[in-house]
């Protein structure tokens, strides 16, 4: 006896969510709207400047002042943000102490906390009579007006972009890798070098180069403690808002190109160390 097969419509699963055309469709007009219609227009503004004018205003003193602090404050709070995130996500990950669930809620405050608020607040606590300034400043450890405070406002809004990048991937490890190369002799830093790096490299990556991304583009945090000394401690971003009030549209237009090419490349090179990071570890699996 032949046994009839259920019709197609049975057997195919029921989806909770729309097809794929529309989901897509979604996708891709959010995707154009919101993202890539503001960085088309942005270029072709630059475009209309011509190449003499977009030169003679990327190279103008106070421009190449500005993005010499943003690249070198946001290059510093990203080292910090990658040795103090991954330890953090270790802690958090690797050990239950009380107020552990009130200390990983406290990871994402930077994330729900306005940026003026952070920058008042780091200005109020580093100021020459604040908690922290009045024990810096006898020292001649200064931090407001300086790039040590442009450093810390970026380190305090992008320290959470390295946390939780890496935090889930540490949480899906397999332990028994650990406690193999345990067994047979290994120091725990050796362990945490040869066989804990490699398999989070990857979510350490994009998590460094969001905290950095996060650190050119960061105003709110940084104009109170930094105090816009112009060819000392003024952004690019900020010095982009300034041309804007000077209604120099073309040197905000020039300003803002250069720092969305910069997150341009920062983005190119995350996925080429993601692809060749993911290459090495399927190879040594």
């Amino acid at each position: 006896m032949t046994a009839i097969s259920p019709p197609a419509s049975v057997l195919r699963p029921k989806r909770v969510l729309p097809g794929f055309g529309l989901t897509m469709g979604m996708t891709l007009t959010y995707l154009g709207v919101i993202v890539l219609l503001p960085v088309i227009a942005l270029v072709l503004k630059g475009a209309e400047i011509g190449p003499a004018r977009f030169w003679a205003i990327a190279t103008a003193p106070r421009t190449i002042a500005a993005l010499q602090l943003t690249l070198l404050a946001g290059a510093m709070a990203t080292v910090f943000n990658v040795l103090y995130g991954l330890l953090m996500a270790w802690v958090l990950v690797r050990y239950d102490f009380p107020g552990k669930r009130l200390l990983d809620a406290l990871m994402d405050i930077p994330f729900a906390l306005p940026t003026a608020v952070a920058g008042l607040t780091l200005m109020a606590l580093f100021s020459a009579n604040g908690w922290y300034g009045a024990v810096l400043e006898p020292l001649g450890l200064p931090v407001v007006f300086t790039i040590w405070g442009v450093a810390i406002a970026m380190a305090f809004t992008s320290i959470p972009f390295v946390i939780r990048t890496v935090q889930p991937v540490l949480e899906d490890l397999d332990p028994q890798y650990e406690q193999a190369a345990l067994t047979l002799g290994a120091s725990r830093f050796t362990i945490f070098r040869r066989v804990v790096l490699p398999q989070i490299t990857p979510a350490l990556l994009v998590g460094t180069t969001l905290s950095f991304a996060r650190c050119l583009g960061e105003f709110g945090a940084v104009v109170f403690i930094a105090g816009n000394l112009p060819m000392k401690t003024e952004i690019a971003s900020l010095l982009a808002v300034i041309r804007l009030e000077e209604y120099d549209y073309n040197g905000a237009a020039v300003i803002a190109l250069i720092l969305l090419a910069i997150a341009l490349v920062l983005l190119g090179v995350s996925n080429l160390l993601q692809t060749r990071a993911l290459r090495y570890k399927g190879k040594a699996a």
